[in-house]
């Protein structure tokens, strides 16, 4: 008996487009769908407590939109390649998003978010990360905000507009500045809170 292998087809832009909507975690990287597992409870609590305090602060002041995900994030057509931050930020300045009706009919983005927040977990691949914020950056996203629920830190890191990477680290005496949302105030205790 021959055993012949066979290799897993890889998705294409209009596969992705064709598949059913999910609430199942997953990303495309270069056409192969790559299920993660459900995030444990601390990684939901640490999602929830910066969904609220940015939406908050969103609503409030009407800078733009928050989302969490799963929501994909397009990052490249060919090869098909898609993120899922834990939390992202849309300005309404950059996107026109601003409410509810602004965003029906979207089903991914195709745009840059201005700002993504990524919940470390303790099997955080270094290498993986490192792809995560190279896709970041590849598609104009200003800020990406790496929480670390173990350390209780926040890392922001930047990308000026010629791809240069700034990283500033937060952790539970200081308040967390943004250049993406330069109004916001926010101690990093109430993210871990």
């Amino acid at each position: 008996m021959v055993t012949q292998l066979v290799e897993p087809r890889l998705l294409t832009y209009e596969d992705y487009l064709a598949l059913p909507e999910t609430v199942q975690r997953y990303e495309i990287i270069d056409g192969e769908m790559i299920m993660t597992p459900a995030p444990n409870a601390e990684h939901q609590w640490i999602v929830g407590n910066l969904y609220r305090l940015l939406f908050d602060f969103a609503q409030r002041t009407q800078v733009g939109v928050v989302l969490t995900a799963p929501l994909d994030v397009l990052i490249t057509r060919q090869p098909l390649r898609t993120r899922q931050p834990d939390v992202l930020f849309l300005s309404a300045q950059r996107t026109g998003l601003t409410n509810r009706q602004s965003l029906r009919g979207l089903q991914s983005l195709e745009m840059a978010p201005d700002l993504v927040v990524e919940v470390l977990s303790p099997s955080e691949n270094p290498t993986d990360l490192a792809e995560k914020l190279a896709d970041y950056a590849l598609i104009g996203v200003q800020e990406c905000w790496l929480v670390d629920p173990e350390t209780e830190t926040v890392e922001v890191v930047r990308w000026s507009g010629e791809g240069k990477e700034v990283r500033e680290l937060f952790d539970s005496g200081d308040t967390l500045r943004s250049q993406v949302l330069p109004l916001l105030k926010l101690p990093v205790t109430e993210v871990f809170a």
